[in-house]
């Protein structure tokens, strides 16, 4: 029997020295360790602590946030570890799936956690909506062209000298940007051509 950690931060920013001790306390025999989203189902570290784990192990992390960011995503790990006999110590919250109560309240945090960043979201969602209804939110500004280079480069585009993309590389433009821009500049001019890569 195993005593695993699981270390996460969003960041390459961020430092795991708190998570770090926090697993020393629990003298765990072993630590997987990453800097990357919660929100990112693709976590390298996370996958090899799933493969690593074995029944009668027990994985001790921070806290469930360090381990998903929405319910269902927790859930599903916290099956997965169910399923191969892996007990689950979360240290913030105090949880410990060993017991029915703390899968229990393993489950409402999870819920609690999710519907707070629901939350905060709707409530950044609004403060936009009322700072556009004040004229105060304009959004991103658009990309400032040289409109002087881009009638150049689009005579060489139309005749073929250079591609689309040599044209977008040398404006500095993503491609929505640079599709917009031409149709921008066709009507300014009248050109009633279809766009063409």
């Amino acid at each position: 029997m195993s005593r695993i950690g699981y270390i996460r931060v969003s960041t390459e920013h961020q430092e795991t020295a708190r998570q770090q001790e926090i697993m020393c306390d629990y003298q765990v025999d072993r630590i997987f360790s990453e800097k990357i989203s919660g929100a990112n189902k693709d976590r390298p570290q996370l996958r090899a602590m799933l493969d690593y784990v074995r029944e009668g192990d027990t994985l001790y992390i921070e806290s469930i946030s360090r381990l998903g960011r929405s319910t269902k995503d927790l859930l599903n790990i916290i099956d997965t570890l169910t399923e191969v006999g892996v007990t689950l110590i979360s240290h913030k919250e105090n949880i410990d799936t060993g017991t029915p109560a703390g899968k229990f309240m393993l489950t409402v945090f999870a819920a609690l956690s999710q519907l707070e960043r629901e939350q905060l979201k709707q409530r950044q969602r609004e403060g936009i909506e009322i700072a556009k209804a004040q004229g105060k939110y304009t959004g991103r500004k658009p990309t400032p062209i040289d409109w002087t280079r881009f009638s150049q480069l689009y005579g060489e585009w139309k005749s073929k000298s250079i591609t689309g993309r040599d044209f977008m590389r040398r404006m500095g433009l993503s491609a929505n940007t640079f599709y917009r821009r031409v149709r921008e500049y066709e009507a300014e001019h009248g050109i009633a051509e279809p766009v063409s890569a």
